[in-house]
């Protein structure tokens, strides 16, 4: 069995477009019925094509802060994981960000996937503030890339250079952190 990557080779930040990810599959920033509607999702739906929003009503209305996989139709990416962090026309909350991030890994991980890319999930029409989106998303990221688990990368894919910096400046502080052992246990 190979060596394991260190954590800090497994968690990448960017600035990029989601939908042009090559990755097995990338994040919808969606809302429990799977409407995918404006911003992350809207942009997915015109790339990825009407079939990603065709299994999405095949499976319907999700509890928030969970989970569900379609394809990706035209994307490049194979799966579209949607993390059902609010209700249509809501707000996200710290628990229900966390909870959808840890059912993405978790569904990619059943799925044997090696590669995930998320947004910044609930900072855009849900309003959730960036520092703690980035707090919560990577340290979820984290403790389950500390487990056992298939994915071998974790892509945050952040819209500017703003988001980015906020990203790679909470990856920095958690790591600290982590090498340090004062970091909580986030549940893995």
């Amino acid at each position: 069995m190979p060596p394991r990557k260190p954590l800090a080779d497994k968690i990448l930040i960017q600035q990029g477009d989601l939908t042009e990810m090559d990755t097995d599959a990338i994040v919808n920033a969606a809302n429990n019925d799977l409407i995918l509607g404006g911003g992350v999702a809207g942009a997915i739906r015109r790339k990825g094509g009407d079939a990603i929003q065709r299994e999405c009503n095949e499976i319907g209305s999700i509890p928030v802060g969970y989970a569900a996989i379609t394809t990706g139709g035209k994307l490049k990416a194979r799966f579209v994981i949607h993390a059902a962090s609010m209700r249509l026309g809501g707000a996200t909350t710290g628990d229900a960000l966390r909870s959808s991030t840890m059912h993405c890994l978790k569904i990619a991980n059943e799925r044997g996937l090696k590669s995930i890319a998320f947004p910044a999930v609930g900072t855009g029409v849900a309003g959730f503030p960036l520092e703690e989106c980035a707090n919560i998303m990577l340290r979820e990221a984290a403790e389950h890339l500390r487990g056992e688990t298939s994915l071998e990368a974790v892509h945050f894919v952040l819209l500017d250079d703003a988001a980015r910096e906020i990203f790679e400046r909470s990856w920095k502080k958690l790591q600290s952190e982590l090498a340090s052992g004062t970091a909580g246990a986030g549940g893995a």
